[in-house]
């Protein structure tokens, strides 16, 4: 059984930066294919950045292209989301997820996890 806890998160001003973690425990993190969803209030779920099992591809929402690079270190059993020029919009609940499916864009795409984190809160606020 694999168990996600994500960490990272907090306040910060418009324009700065966060390093979000996603440890697994229980199971190797390298057997499946990770991704970062936010949920702020009132609004539906949407995938952010997913990452393939080996880190070959990587799919990005619009929205953070540019901004957010995802990345893993199976080794450490983590994968990371660094967010840089952040803005009020990216306020919500970032929450990692893993699946054995080996397509990022469909996890991203369709939220099709297996494995769910507890969340952790990004709150962008001057």
């Amino acid at each position: 059984q694999l168990q996600l806890v994500e960490s990272g998160g907090g306040l910060v001003q418009p324009g700065g930066s966060l390093r979000l973690s996603c440890v697994g425990n229980g199971s190797f993190l390298g057997e499946y294919c990770i991704g970062w969803f936010r949920q702020a209030p009132g609004k539906e779920r949407e995938g952010v950045s997913c990452i393939s099992s080996t880190g070959a591809t990587t799919y990005y929402t619009d929205s953070v292209k540019g901004r957010f690079t995802i990345s893993r270190d199976n080794a450490k059993s983590t994968v990371y989301l660094q967010m840089n020029s952040l803005k009020p919009e990216d306020t919500a609940l970032y929450s990692c997820a893993a699946t054995e499916i080996p397509s990022a864009f469909r996890l991203c795409s369709k939220g099709e996890g297996k494995y769910w984190g507890q969340g952790i809160q990004v709150t962008v606020s001057s």
